[in-house]
């Protein structure tokens, strides 16, 4: 898959996709990157320790967040996605369910737009990502926790937003899925969708998972969002045993460290 100019083997290799909150109210590092100095300093140490993405989020999505106006998330991602442009050969996704947002962003030079709603939550998202050309981040999400059966509706959900995709007119081969580990699910749902992440290779699109510092770690361990690196890591290394092959991280040391030698064991043990 291509993004923006570099080129992604999501089925023989996997990426680290650096997070970069720009928001005041992130639960993990809110306000600490929402100043174009700070933000590119950030950018510049992701780049540094291994980031092959860099992902901005402008509006924070942790349970009980505050929307935030189209125009208001407009503002605070335009200036830095220009200077990520400027000063980095890195591929930018955007964070963002909305499609003025996602308009703005990909004019702005955005190589990714990653969806936690599944272009779901504003259908013209889709009509967006289809003509700037680019590839997106589809993720499962819900309203409520409810659920039949819980794996087998996981997959009927994603698929609904494929055939959305499919409908839209943008090519599978643009597409990645992601699980939603922290969104519209219980305790047990997220453990859960963590150990059966193989069920979605069902779909034959590379996985994206996105555990990073989330309340499944907390509650689990009962240890507050800094002290969550250590658990981050273990489970990118049981999702690329899983088969994920990008993993959205805020600590790119820690995590590209432990997935290349996840790598190595994978690809270079005898057999």
């Amino acid at each position: 898959m291509k993004i923006g100019r570099k080129s992604f083997d999501f089925k023989n290799n996997a990426y680290i996709m650096g997070i970069l909150n720009l928001t005041p109210d992130s639960f993990s590092d809110g306000g600490r990157y929402n100043t174009l100095d700070n933000a590119l300093k950030h950018c510049e140490q992701m780049a540094l320790e291994g980031a092959d993405i860099f992902d901005i989020g402008a509006e924070s999505t942790r349970p009980g967040h505050i929307q935030i106006s189209d125009q208001e998330e407009i503002e605070r991602l335009v200036p830095v996605i220009r200077e990520i442009k400027r000063n980095f050969d890195i591929p930018v996704s955007v964070d963002t369910y909305k499609s003025a947002v996602a308009k703005a962003a990909v004019s702005e030079g955005a190589d990714l737009i990653n969806d936690i709603w599944g272009l779901k939550y504003d259908r013209e998202i889709a009509r967006v990502i289809k003509e700037a050309d680019v590839p997106c981040v589809l993720m499962h999400n819900r309203r409520s926790s409810d659920y039949k059966s819980f794996l087998a509706d996981v997959v009927s959900d994603i698929n609904e937003s494929l055939m959305i995709a499919e409908s839209a007119g943008i090519d599978k081969d643009k597409i990645i899925i992601d699980p939603g580990v922290g969104f519209g699910k219980t305790y047990e749902h997220n453990l859960t969708i963590i150990r059966e992440l193989d069920v979605l290779k069902i779909f034959d699109l590379p996985i994206l998972l996105g555990t990073s510092k989330k309340s499944v770690i907390g509650l689990t361990l009962n240890i507050p969002t800094d002290e969550r690196t250590s658990a981050t890591v273990a489970t990118t290394v049981l999702g690329r045993m899983k088969g994920a092959s990008i993993f959205r991280v805020h600590d790119v040391a820690e995590n590209k460290q432990a997935l290349l030698m996840t790598e190595a064991i994978i690809k270079n043990g005898l057999n």
